[in-house]
């Protein structure tokens, strides 16, 4: 009986660990669904009211009806965030999670628009302007939302995050109301609101919003140690098998063969290591206990149990940019106007150009209507665009430079409420305070807010701004108003943003430009510096901008806007047409300045990837970030070197063009690939949809080859799919690490994957395995941790089965010398003891062992490159450690045999005594560093068997206890005795030690040279 309760406590114990990991990932995801949302809702007098909107999804085309019935009064109910449905009008207040995906209705800020924050979706920590449905933000008050039939149609849902198409009809009114809808009108489910209170109408919900599609599902990960000792205990069970066999066959095959064989199988199966599990069970809590309990690394915390060894097995690491090698915090560090260079130590005078430009030329003070303008203005401008160009001040040109820079933007400002101040039903605007001190920037890119900062810093503040006109404070204290007349935002394609604003003081138009100099270069005026200082700046790892301007007359202005409207009107080919006209007004612009930002990395950066570089690691950087960007913080970061090729991936669009690409790819040695993650996205023809469905494997070995990979533009789903990528090709262990919750995906994709607690949330750190507070901590976790919990798992996993072989092999000894008998060699409690209270605490206290003190390990980390070939637990060592276990069990059962020939009834005490000896010296032996709690676990098993001896006296007769063979407690006690079994021990044991002693000697290991 004894057999099926060892396996029932065995299973009970992995079940149990199993259970509180699941339990406590379930109390994680029930904490989100049941956060409340306020869902509006109207109390009618006679008749139920069901709604008020239908709305029409392109996947199953079915119409939800909200007919308007009799309203008494508005109101609002609490739901749970898990049953929020298609068609509620949901308030979101601020700080508040949206709960699903919805189009944006209505928002208490006046401008009817709002910020929200999507750094848990896209990992952009900058807040994104939304509008409000222009339709329904003009509404008097909240409760005509409920006066009108309206519906809004959606398309099917999709993965892409940065795109929508819909449209807003009103039905109610003479004509019907149609007004389209784009991104900017959504608001994805997991942002944040970060402006003033929303409403918006529920269009997705539950698996269909567009972050659970751009989540991959979580999978049950199992540590490569786990599968290699599966491996072995297979073949452990095939060599129980045969064993049992070939013992049958030497019995002849006599009487009930088959009956012998089960016994056979019964009395060796020993050699399956069912108390493996358990210790290694026992051992992964351990190691999570040890890597929580560090100082140097507080805050981390492990949230899987059963994968700590793969931290020791790592060959690709594959990080997030934003927020995890880089603080995302950005610091203006050089202006460059092509004759003159400004740095961080000369801003001061700058500052006082820019306050004597103002002093030198008032503006003048002339208040037209933002409609009209002083109609003489046209004629002066078209005269002063004619005048030959005379060459300008250094003064001059930096207040151009300089109010172009704080007016090509997507920067808004701004002002926190005042405490105490709190918003009625109707959304009233709170109180807010707009001086300097209370004020803030929000925009798309942190780029930009360090541009207008920087403004800020020399004498041009912006102070408002909202859908129309932005406002700009001068040194003097007087206020600039500019209207905005178009806008033109950053895309990945154009690389570029444009602004046309009209000055209000001066009814001038300029249209403003600013992009990557790749884009830049061909639309400003010819110059002979700006490549030459674009190469010098990103050499330095700064982020360049180019900034141009270009004077509209009216006229001009004018003809290009009827021909904008034309083109955003068009159906076929918007896109291209709206790109057509944009490109018209892109020409001979005047090169303002080149700026150059710094992105601030997080402390340690460059020495941990350093340290993880030496390791044998490969590091790969995914990023949603543009490519220039990628490109900058892969060289201030030394994930790149400065001396280092890089090779951009060029879009291909068929088999040809991606066969030529791979060519001229293959002929680069040493060189970094950049390519971008659009390549990944198999609803465009881009660059690997094409080499990935002709050219898969060539294009992932080439890249496994290079030093670093940088993988721009990533969506979600993108990052995951590299993962796979990379572990279907290469057959390595990945470990996948950021911060925000659009790395939540690629996480979970890869065989280990580290979230990091930061400014984008929580969302990445409780999906994670392991979760850390800095990525500098990512060095410790791996050089110590991973590496001390995959040796020691390796040599415990290895023990445990020798410990399980060695007694399979004194039976088998003893059966054959008893005419091949299927009777056991130790009867009941001996067995089940000796894997557990004479041998347990010794054996487990491996977890302890370690081959070098932590901080050899850190300075050396080439120490861990070892593991990654698998060298501590191999079929290599694991037949080592047979063959071990082989010869010490046939030298105790034979020793004992031939030594007490004449007690031969006492021969089970005494093959026992040593054999319990021999363990606990081999756990000597495989030591390498001792530990108190080793010494303590030694003399506690050896006492516990001492103590055992004194009422365990009929477990030690051969067979059956009828056989009358019961321990003699004063032959045990004699001098024969015990130099007898001293003898059979030292036989067992010393040439062992001999052995490992000249292989130290004469091939020691690594870590020995460093210990010594």
């Amino acid at each position: 009986m004894e057999v099926p309760l060892y396996q029932g406590f065995v299973l009970a114990v992995t079940i149990a660990r199993e259970a509180i990991d699941e339990f406590r990932r379930f109390q994680r995801d029930k904490e989100m669904n049941s956060q409340l949302y306020s869902k509006l809702t109207v109390r009618v007098s006679i008749y139920t009211c069901i709604g008020l909107y239908k709305v029409a999804m392109v996947c199953s085309m079915s119409l939800l009806n909200f007919p308007l019935k009799r309203i008494k009064s508005l109101g609002k109910v609490q739901v749970k965030s898990s049953d929020i449905q298609v068609g509620d009008l949901i308030i979101v207040e601020k700080n508040q999670r949206i709960p699903s995906d919805m189009v944006f209705l209505r928002t208490s800020e006046k401008a009817g628009s709002c910020f929200i924050r999507t750094d848990q979706l896209d990992g952009e920590t900058d807040w994104k302007l939304k509008v409000a449905v222009s339709c329904t933000q003009r509404l008097p008050a909240l409760g005509d939302l409920f006066s009108i039939s309206a519906y809004v149609y959606a398309q099917k849902p999709q993965l892409d995050i940065h795109s929508f198409e819909g449209t807003f009809t009103r039905e109610d009114s003479d004509p019907p109301i149609h007004e389209s809808l784009s991104i900017e009108n959504t608001l994805w489910a997991s942002t944040i609101v970060a402006s003033g209170t929303v409403i918006g109408v529920v269009i997705y919900t539950g698996k269909e919003t567009r972050s659970v599609m751009n989540t991959s599902n979580p999978k049950n990960k199992v540590g490569l140690l786990d599968l290699e000792l599966n491996q072995l205990t297979k073949a452990l069970f095939l060599a129980l098998v045969v064993l049992s066999v070939v013992m049958v066959t030497l019995q002849g095959f006599a009487g009930p063969w088959y009956r012998n064989l089960f016994r056979f199988l019964l009395l060796f199966s020993y050699i399956i290591p069912i108390s493996l599990r358990v210790n290694l069970d026992m051992g992964k809590a351990a190691y999570g206990w040890m890597i929580m309990k560090d100082e140097n690394i507080p805050g981390t915390v492990v949230r899987t149990s059963t994968i700590p060894e793969e931290l020791g097995r790592l060959v690709y690491l594959l990080t997030d940019k934003t927020g995890t090698l880089t603080q995302n915090e950005m610091v203006f560090k050089r202006l460059h106007l092509g004759t003159v260079s400004y740095g961080t130590d000369t801003m001061d005078e700058i500052q006082s150009h820019v306050f004597n430009s103002y002093l030198q030329h008032p503006v003048l003070k002339v208040h037209s209507q933002a409609s009209g303008h002083n109609p003489s203005s046209a004629p002066l401008r078209r005269s002063q665009s004619s005048t030959p160009k005379v060459k300008k001040s250094v003064s001059s040109r930096i207040h151009e430079a300089v109010k172009a820079i704080a007016l090509c933007h997507n920067v808004t400002p701004v002002y926190e409420a005042r405490a105490g101040v709190t918003g009625e039903t109707e959304f009233a605007e709170a109180d807010q305070d707009f001086s300097d001190e209370n004020r803030t920037y929000q925009a798309s890119s942190p780029d930009e807010v360090a541009l207008v900062r920087w403004t800020e810093s020399v004498g041009l503040t912006l102070v408002s701004r909202d859908l129309a006109s932005m406002q700009l404070k001068t040194p003097s204290g007087q206020v600039l108003t500019y209207c905005i007349l178009q806008m033109f935002p950053f895309t990945s394609e154009s690389k570029r943003m444009g602004i046309i604003v009209r000055d209000e003081s001066t009814a001038e138009i300029t249209f403003y430009m600013k992009g990557a100099d790749v884009a830049m270069s061909t639309i400003v005026q010819y110059n002979d510096w700006l490549e030459e200082e674009c190469g010098n700046m990103a050499r330095e790892g700064l982020r360049t901008l180019v900034v141009a301007k270009r004077t509209l007359t009216e006229e001009q202005y004018q003809d290009f806007e009827s021909r904008y409207s034309q083109a955003k009107l068009s159906i076929h080919d918007r896109t291209l047409k709206v790109a057509a006209v944009v490109e018209s007004l892109e020409r001979e612009m005047e090169l303002l300045c080149l700026t150059g930002v710094e992105d601030q990395l997080q402390a340690d950066v460059r020495p941990t990837l350093e340290m993880l570089r030496n390791a044998g690691i490969k590091i790969w950087m995914l990023t949603g970030d543009k490519l220039e960007t990628a490109t900058c913080i892969a060289k201030s970061s030394h994930l790149v070197s400065r001396t280092q090729d890089i090779h951009i991936f060029r879009p291909v669009t068929n088999r040809g063009e991606a066969h030529l690409e791979l060519n001229a790819f293959r002929r680069k040695h040493d060189c970094a690939l950049v390519i971008s993650g659009d390549s990944l996205e198999s609803s465009h023809n881009t660059v690997s949809q094409v080499c990935l469905r002709y050219y898969e494997h060539e294009l992932v070995e080439l890249a496994c080859q290079c030093p670093a990979v940088v993988c721009c533009r990533c969506s979600p789903t993108q990052k995951a799919h590299i993962v796979t990528l990379l572990r279907q090709h290469t057959r390595k262990r990945t470990c996948a690490i950021g911060d925000g919750g659009n790395d939540v995906s690629m996480i979970q994709a890869a065989d280990c994957g580290i979230g990091i607690e930061g400014k984008e949330g929580k969302q990445a750190s409780l999906a994670a395995d392991f979760s850390i507070t800095q990525f500098r901590h990512i060095g410790r976790l791996l050089m110590v941790h991973g590496r001390n919990s995959y040796k020691r798992s390796a040599a415990l996993g290895q023990f445990v089965m020798h410990r399980g072989l060695i007694i399979s092999t004194m039976q088998a000894v003893f059966s054959s010398v008893f005419y091949f008998a299927s009777v056991p060699l130790y009867q009941g409690f001996l067995m089940v003891g000796y894997a557990t209270i004479y041998t347990m605490f010794p054996v487990f206290s491996l977890v302890l062992d370690q081959d070098v003190k932590p901080e050899m390990a850190i300075l050396y980390p080439e120490l861990y490159k070892d593991l990654t070939k698998g060298r501590s637990l191999s079929f290599k060592t694991f037949l080592i450690w047979v063959l071990i276990s082989i010869y010490q069990g046939g030298i105790l059962m034979y020793g004992a045999l031939v030594l007490f020939e004449a007690e031969f009834v006492h021969v089970v005490a005494i093959s026992f005594t040593a054999l319990i000896l021999t363990e606990l010296l081999m756990v000597a032996l495989t030591i390498r560093t001792w530990h108190w709690l080793m010494v303590v676990a030694e003399f506690l098993s050896l006492g516990c068997y001492v103590a055992s001896l004194a009422f365990l006296n009929e477990y030690f007769g051969i067979g059956r206890v009828s056989f009358g063979a019961f321990l003699d407690v004063a032959f045990i006690t004699t001098v024969t005795f015990l130099w007898k079994v001293s003898a059979i021990t030292v036989v067992s044991c010393l040439p062992l030690y001999v052995l490992k002693y000249l292989k130290r000697k004469l091939s020691p290991p690594s870590y020995s040279k460093l210990s010594s």
